[in-house]
């Protein structure tokens, strides 16, 4: 019986090819972008979660608590104390890791490269489960001059992954020191927070650890393992008391020293929260941080996908009812049973999901690259070999055979058997479901439609704003500690090519502190050191006062440039000639000499911060920025690299254009804007199908009556008029559906950023418009089809 099923279906489908392509075609797509999406989602549930302790394993974090108990802020940041200290007095903590990351100069025959290194104690491969291939685990990092590379790492800079026992050169303050390979790691997996290619051992000296202040010296992670069965509320508890008992003199020194008022309270994340964690993420030399909306979003996507795939189905199989009417009959007169029937027609959906879904498997393995370019994965099929996964397609395949046949095989098998034997046989009802469907289709594709040009418009205003300042012909070169001797230096040098018009220096990276104003008024800001050319190289106005002067020795010990946020905040109504206190710094204070416009230094995803400008001396520089000529790039940069090596040949040469550093701030939106594009084609195309099937039904159920029409003079344009005129109605319905929920989902999307674009009416205009010319383009074809048929073969049909 069921070989008798399996052979039907493949004849019936063989017999209808083009619906069979057409069904295949839209199955396979939605079942291959949910597979990518379930690839996708069990990438990201499964991160951290190799490691063999990983349910006991957790971050020490904390709350930034104010007097009445608010939480004014969270940190994932730690200093040296915390794991030490807890682990000595708690004996609930078994063990401790403190890890983050710095840069350092290696040498590698004689060139210099800036390399990331990772810093950690000698417990990191006791604690966390990273296969250490060569070496002994538990003395690779006990040595301060130990060095642990991945088998990546050791090849290229050895050329061998043999390299126990060889030297390394890195440099250590001044001069370069030789570390020795202690251990050679496995590459780190996809899914893992923690990745490295150079580990150092963390030397933390006596002095420090007696030093109460460090409790407060955060700039690194710090996980701890704790014991079985292990009531983490009572852990923090304990955490606190000691933290509150070992630091408080300390904690009073600093609330006296610097006016805090609020409390530290730590507490332990699980490891394998921080992934998808919102409140605190992933951060210093942690990688791969996620938002768990993108999963959503994705999930999201697929199932519109695949709904309207499986609906299409329902379609197409309604439409040809019709012509497999007698077929029908037949079996009933001759003792065919409904559930017989019923028990055909499932099959022939589950034949066809299941070409769809070998087809599917071969799509994705195609569009992997492209999907893992995109998701900034690394994904592969070797996934599905995971039991869970293979369990999950099964369902999927079920699930979607199931969907899709099982309604048509209700209606197929009702119908009666004297009606479409005698060709009597119209299909009861105004169909609403099916137009139901069609609403539903659009909805879906319309609400892509529009979240898709959302983004499009949001990523366009990121990358064309006007920043506040010109990051055109603009070439940064990193350089730590550079003092003002070496900057002075550095300039005359790069000013000796005509190609550069000018050069100015800045500090490196994000500087922030705090001052007092107003006397008793404390502000936070970003702390920026410049020279006097900063400003006019970038094209920054000083809307206020002046900018500094070179010629002006006081300018360098009295006077700060501040922007408009800081004024805004600070409450100044004549900001020119205002004081500001670094009490904390033998009272040192500075005179307010100009007002700097705002300008978005940092990405359009950060609100502007305040901001302090000084050219106070003993702040070193980090960081030159070039002006060049244009179209000289290649002749500008050969001087540079020339000029740089000469002044500081033992330093990384590493350069930047700033308008390209500026745009890959916002290479997420750039991604998402891609897939939703894709998305959004793929939804549209799959519910044009969809569309063409019901438009074929509706053709077939009034072939008399156009056939009547066209002896009674109707012309093909009124007809054609006639067949497409519902199916515009329900595209236009759709809209009704799709507007409200697609407006209120990209303001929220757009609430994400302080910066954003609106949403105008136009979206909403160019969505209708798209909608509903695709749709009368697909209608079309089949509707001029019928119209121009032979009106004595259409009244012939009875």
């Amino acid at each position: 019986m069921v070989k008798n099923y399996f052979i039907l279906s493949l004849r019936n489908l063989v017999r209808n090819r083009v619906y069979s392509l057409i069904n295949i075609a839209g199955l396979t797509i939605g079942l291959a972008a949910a597979m990518l999406i379930v690839l996708y989602t069990k990438d990201e549930v499964s991160y951290d979660r190799f490691h063999t302790h990983q349910d006991r394993l957790y971050r020490i974090v904390s709350d930034d608590v104010t007097p009445n108990g608010d939480v004014a802020g969270k940190s994932t940041i730690t200093g040296y104390l915390q794991g030490p200290k807890f682990q000595l007095n708690i004996p609930e903590v078994l063990s401790y890791v403190r890890f983050h990351s710095t840069q350092l100069d290696v040498k590698q025959g004689t060139k210099v490269k800036s390399q990331e290194i990772y810093l950690t104690d000698s417990s990191f491969f006791n604690v966390f489960s990273f296969p250490l291939l060569k070496g002994n685990p538990k003395t690779a990092l006990q040595h301060p001059k130990s060095i642990v590379l991945t088998e990546e790492m050791a090849l290229k800079q050895f050329g061998t992954t043999d390299a126990l026992g060889k030297i390394m050169q890195i440099k250590d303050k001044e001069t370069f020191e030789p570390y020795t390979v202690t251990g050679i790691a496995q590459k780190s997996p996809q899914n893992s927070s923690i990745k490295f290619d150079i580990l150092m051992p963390m030397m933390v000296t006596a002095e420090e650890i007696q030093d109460k202040e460090n409790w407060f010296n955060m700039f690194l992670n710090t996980f701890v393992l704790v014991a079985p069965g292990t009531n983490i509320s009572t852990l923090e508890a304990k955490m606190n008391k000691i933290y509150l008992g070992d630091a408080k003199n300390a904690i009073q020194s600093i609330r006296e020293k610097y006016n805090v008022k609020n409390t530290t309270y730590y507490r332990l994340q699980p490891f394998t929260d921080m992934h998808l964690s919102k409140e605190l993420p992933v951060v210093n030399g942690l990688q791969d941080g996620s938002n768990p909306m993108f999963s959503y979003i994705l999930s999201g996507i697929a199932l519109f996908i695949l709904l309207i795939a499986c609906i299409n189905f329902v379609n197409l199989t309604l439409a040809r009812s019709l012509k497999r009417a007698k077929e029908i009959g037949v079996r009933k007169v001759v003792g065919g049973g409904r559930k017989q029937l019923i028990m055909q027609f499932m099959g022939e959906s589950f034949v066809l999901c299941f070409i769809a879904f070998g087809l599917a498997i071969v799509l994705v393995q195609l569009t992997l690259p492209t999907f893992n370019q995109l998701a900034n994965k690394a994904l592969s099929l070797s996934y599905l070999l995971d039991i869970q996964l293979i369990l999950t397609y099964i369902l999927l395949f079920l699930l979607t055979g199931t969907l899709a046949g099982f309604y048509p095989a209700l209606v197929l098998s009702s119908y009666n058997p004297v009606q479409t034997l005698y060709n009597r046989f119209q299909i009861s009802g105004k169909n609403y479901l099916q137009k139901s469907l069609v609403v539903l289709q659009f909805s879906l594709a319309s609400f892509l439609i529009i979240a898709t040009l959302t983004i499009f418009d949001q990523f366009s205003y990121l990358t064309h704003k006007d920043l506040g300042y010109d990051d055109h012909n603009l070439i940064t070169i990193p350089k730590n500690s550079l003092t003002r001797t070496e900057g002075k230096l550095l300039k005359e040098q790069l000013l000796l090519n005509p190609a550069i018009e000018d050069v100015a220096l800045k500090n490196r990276g994000s500087w922030g502190t705090s001052a007092r104003i107003n006397k008793d008024q404390d502000i936070q800001f970003s702390y920026e050191t410049v020279d006097a050319t900063y400003l006019p190289l970038l094209h920054i106005p000083v809307i206020k006062g002046r900018n500094f002067s070179g010629e002006l020795s006081t300018d360098s010990t009295k006077s700060v440039l501040v922007n408009e946020s800081f004024v805004k905040e600070a409450g100044w109504k004549n900001p020119i000639g205002q004081e500001v206190n670094f009490w904390y710094n033998n009272n040192e204070r500075y005179t307010v000499v100009g007002v700097v416009k705002d300008h978005h230094f940092s990405a359009l995803n950060e609100k502007i911060r305040p901001q302090l400008f000084t050219m106070k001396p003993k702040n070193q520089y980090g960081m030159a920025f070039i002006k060049i000529r244009p179209h000289t790039e290649t002749a500008s940069l050969q001087h540079i690299e020339k000029v740089f090596k000469k002044l500081f040949p033992i330093n990384p040469y590493i350069y930047t254009f700033r308008e390209q550093e500026n745009l890959k701030n916002y290479e997420t939106e750039a991604k998402w804007k891609q897939i939703m594009l894709f998305g959004a084609i793929l939804t549209i195309f799959i519910s044009c199908i969809g569309l063409f099937g019901l438009a074929t039904l509706s053709a077939e159920k009034r072939t008399k009556e156009i056939g009547i029409r066209k002896v009674l003079g109707a012309s093909v344009a009124s007809i054609v008029q006639l067949l497409s005129m519902d199916f515009i109605k329900l595209v236009g319905i759709s809209f009704v559906f799709a507007f409200p929920v697609a407006w209120f989902a990209a303001n929220k999307w757009l609430e994400n950023y302080p910066y954003r674009t609106d949403i105008g009416w136009s979206i909403f205009l160019l969505t209708a418009v798209l909608a509903m010319t695709i749709a009368l383009l697909t209608v079309s074809y089949q509707a001029i089809k019928s119209a121009l048929a032979n009106p004595v073969k259409s009244l012939r049909t009875e």
